[in-house]
């Protein structure tokens, strides 16, 4: 007698990179012809995928565990799976302390978890995914795992060293998001500029790039570029092709070479000076974001002084700011966590005061203009959007407050781009009218 396929549920937490794991297993999960619910409710397996970079992330993902456990209890979930970077790290301790879990698995065990809810993985979906993230975008990741030796962090022991996922792979599944109607892929990996050194022997980001651009996306973003030994040559493929946004993400961590050098990152405060200066040379106008560790146990005032210095200097289109983390079993543990939780939380402050004027400075040299925008969503009769230099998620958005004469706004679609003035600014939103539409 034949059994019922299970319902399944799948919960995702931290990353993109995790985003686009569960939309691999969900794929899966439909080949197997399983049942996917939007709640874990009355779902038969309940997934979750957890996060472990940081100290608030794991207690989040801990959090979802015990969530699921009493679901479980409740009768109102039948099996509970746990997988992801937290489970891959802390598998043993994790079932030692919350045995109800049916099975742990680590981020890259998806054969093993189909086979724990019944089904099998189907190796014929080569680059399959159902997309979580709204249809008009999805993520690409490039590769798995990383090599460099930065002494906070502790996804190589999570994830493992870099693994450069084959080009041809990677234009097979971005050539499927395409015809589902994607438009704007978003390349993430650990360090996208290690892309293809361990599998062809030399950096191949620049070649990459160019396939992926000849498929026809609208919009290609680039996120997790590493600065020390940067491929600058993929800086006349960012300037040359049209449907490369010219935004780069780049996580420094710090300026400082005092704290670089702990932090193990390979660069000097001279070196990525002169390495953003070339950057902004190469591609004119390009957007930058940054992200910066703050409250690293041998930052000292003068080390945040300069790295605030260093913002005033550069003027980053968009920052994000982590208080840093102390983490077991990575080379920087033995340092302590000297810095007071209250300091480090002012210093964080102090940096997000000052991105928040230059963030304003910016968006006020863009009043009056008109940009392409990207419309992420309507809610409650508001369109929301984002131009080519803002990503999903963790930069600006743009509010539809209207449309000029001949368009009506009740004609807005998501996933759809359209011409847009800007009129109004606030320091991490802009403001405007559509006056066309582009596609």
């Amino acid at each position: 007698m034949k059994t019922k396929p299970p319902k399944i549920h799948v919960h995702t937490l931290g990353c993109s990179k995790n985003d686009v794991d569960s939309e691999v297993l969900l794929a899966q999960c439909r080949a197997n012809q399983f049942g996917i619910s939007d709640k874990a409710e009355g779902s038969d397996v309940l997934v979750i995928n957890t996060c472990g970079f940081i100290e608030s992330a794991k207690q989040e993902s801990i959090n979802h565990i015990l969530d699921g456990v009493r679901l479980k209890e409740s009768g109102q979930v039948s099996q509970l799976l746990v997988m992801g970077c937290l489970s891959e790290r802390y598998a043993d301790a994790l079932r030692t302390d919350i045995p109800e879990v049916d099975q742990y698995f680590g981020s890259n065990n998806l054969p093993e978890i189909l086979h724990a809810m019944g089904g099998e993985y189907k190796y014929e979906l080569l680059g399959e995914r159902s997309l979580t993230t709204p249809q008009h975008f999805a993520y690409l990741k490039i590769s798995e795992g990383c090599d460099n030796p930065c002494s906070f962090c502790a996804i190589p022991l999570m994830r493992g060293g870099h693994r450069t996922k084959p080009m041809d792979e990677l234009v097979t599944e971005a050539t499927l998001l395409h015809q589902k109607g994607v438009k704007e892929l978003i390349l993430i990996g650990q360090d996208l500029t290690y892309y293809g050194l361990d599998l062809y022997g030399s950096r191949k980001l620049d070649e990459l790039l160019l396939r992926l651009s000849d498929i026809g996306f609208t919009w290609i973003r680039l996120l997790y570029a590493y600065p020390a030994k940067f491929p600058l040559h993929i800086l006349p493929v960012i300037r040359e092709r049209e449907n490369i946004c010219n935004y780069l993400d780049m996580p420094l961590q710090h300026i400082s070479t005092n704290v670089l050098k702990s932090m193990r990152r390979g660069v000097t405060e001279k070196r990525l000076r002169e390495l953003l200066g070339i950057i902004k040379e190469e591609v004119p106008g390009i957007r930058l974001r940054t992200t910066f560790i703050i409250g690293y146990p041998n930052e000292t005032r003068d080390d945040f002084e300069a790295l605030l210095q260093f913002m005033h200097d550069i003027r980053f289109n968009r920052v994000g700011v982590f208080p840093y983390s102390q983490e077991d079993d990575t080379t920087a543990f033995p340092l302590g966590d000297p810095i007071p939780k209250k300091e480090k939380m002012r210093r964080v402050k102090a940096v997000m005061d000052l991105q928040e004027e230059i963030s304003l400075d910016h968006n006020m040299m863009l009043l009056g203009k008109q940009l392409p925008v990207l419309i992420d969503r309507i809610e409650g009769g508001v369109a929301y959007g984002r131009t080519e230099y803002d990503c999903p998620e963790v930069d600006n958005e743009f509010v539809v407050q209207g449309a000029s004469d001949g368009f009506d706004t009740r004609e807005l679609r998501a996933g759809h781009f359209y011409t847009a003035e800007i009129t109004d600014v606030e320091p991490h939103d802009m403001f405007g009218i559509i006056t066309g539409r582009l596609d």
